[in-house]
């Protein structure tokens, strides 16, 4: 796939459109001011019918209306790296991937390299595509599976506004330790950050509304159970917190007080991914299958 340095978009306005302001038709199609600020002063074009016009041009029914936004720089701080990527689907707007675990999802000072951003960088310049990371949805680095990615900055902000108001929907499936009284039910505990760590979080009264869902699949004896979880919100190391708080921490979480014998990362998998393309305009859902350590867990202990 070979991508040109701008990302354009049209539509053919309608009899509805009609007298209608070119400003107001394009913040209907949910372009932002500050895109509109940017495509004036840094390279972008907005035309109708071919020719080059302003916010303040007057549709008429049947007006082909074109924007161009400007060429994006790749981040200064995010260097390219030919890393091996699992695409599971990619078009001209986003791409979904497998994520490995032991693979940060962008650099840190821990990981200023190998991160699924620094593959990404890479993987534009080969094809072509002056773009950052616009990475939608993030996985913990010891964390594997699906995680949507952007490939435009407009496109971000399309999927980030589903994002926030659920409309993206992941499930995911962990190993927890122990068995479960009950085989499935919902965690509605807030989730701050520990008061002696920049990493940690926990339940606390202050903190920020957080609700898991889960379903157990079944138990290995009395090693693990396995469950399917799905978030209703999205607070930083979610359902490794709740787990934990209710006796059940992942297998391998040693921050958060996981048994380590059986597995060295924490056993925690997204599975599942959906949402609503906005632009081919139909929903669209992934699946991957457990990675090999979870896999072989399975097969060793629960078959």
């Amino acid at each position: 796939m070979v991508a040109s340095s701008r990302f354009t978009l049209q539509w053919k306005a309608g009899a509805s459109d009609s007298g209608k302001l070119l400003r107001e038709f394009l913040k209907e199609k949910e372009i932002s001011s500050t895109a509109l600020t940017d495509i004036k002063f840094k390279g972008g074009s907005i035309e109708a019918n071919g020719r080059d016009v302003t916010v303040r041009y007057c549709l008429s029914e049947g007006d082909l209306v074109s924007v161009a936004f400007p060429p994006e720089e790749p981040s200064e701080g995010i260097r390219a790296e030919g890393i091996p990527l699992v695409i599971v689907y990619e078009d001209d707007y986003l791409i979904v991937l497998n994520k490995p675990a032991a693979m940060s999802t962008i650099p840190s000072r821990e990981h200023p390299s190998g991160s699924l951003a620094n593959g990404l960088v890479g993987y534009y310049e080969k094809i072509g595509l002056r773009a950052t990371a616009h990475i939608v949805t993030r996985l913990d680095r010891d964390t594997s599976g699906l995680v949507l990615v952007a490939k435009h900055r407009h496109v971000h902000h399309l999927l980030s506004k589903q994002q926030k108001s659920c409309e993206v929907k992941r499930e995911y499936e962990a190993f927890a330790e122990g068995e479960f009284k009950e085989q499935s039910g919902t965690i509605e505990q807030p989730i701050g950050r520990k008061s002696d760590s920049i990493i940690e979080r926990e339940v606390r009264p202050d903190g920020q509304y957080a609700c898991t869902r889960y379903q157990v699949m079944g138990e290995c004896g009395r090693l693990f159970s396995r469950v399917r979880l799905r978030l209703e919100t999205g607070r930083t190391h979610q359902i490794r917190v709740h787990l934990a708080y209710i006796g059940h921490p992942l297998l391998g979480d040693d921050l958060y007080g996981g048994d380590v014998a059986l597995i060295r990362r924490q056993a925690l998998h997204c599975r599942w991914i959906s949402f609503y393309h906005p632009f081919l305009l139909k929903e669209m859902s992934f699946e991957a299958p457990l990675p090999g350590d979870m896999a072989a867990l399975l097969k060793e202990h629960c078959f």
